[in-house]
């Protein structure tokens, strides 16, 4: 067998350790390359997920909203009839009926009383003594 030299043998080595060290490099790539595309994939599920929650939230507050106006568009149809119905009983009371009724003398164009062309309405010209 034929020996070697001390310099051949340090360049084998060298070789050796040389690839050794690829191998490495090699592997850590991989690695952290495997590493990186988990950290993507755990990101875009949490993306996800997010998006997921927002699109929920924000579909609830939108039911919120609905609701809220719903409710105060009831209520202010509430309070509308409840000023209207108040309105009337007053007008009544005072015998204020509303002027389409019929059967509202004061307002009633045929009532003799309420004509200013009438002798006996206070309102006629005639009938005021100052003039």
């Amino acid at each position: 067998m034929a020996s070697r030299q001390p310099g051949q043998n340090l360049a084998h080595q060298a070789g050796e350790l040389s690839g050794q060290a690829q191998v490495k490099r090699d592997e850590f790539q991989n690695k952290a390359s495997e590493v990186s595309h988990a950290a993507q994939n755990k990101a875009s599920e949490a993306s996800q997920a997010a998006q997921n929650k927002a699109g929920d939230a924000s579909s609830t507050a939108q039911d919120i909203k609905d609701q809220a106006s719903h409710l105060l568009q009831q209520t202010g149809e509430q309070v509308k009839s409840m000023a209207q119905g108040a309105a009337d009983a007053v007008k009544n009371t005072l015998g204020m009926n509303n002027p389409s009724n019929p059967n509202n003398p004061g307002h009633n164009a045929s009532n003799p009383s309420n004509n200013p062309s009438n002798p006996n309405n206070p309102s006629n010209p005639s009938n005021n003594p100052r003039i």
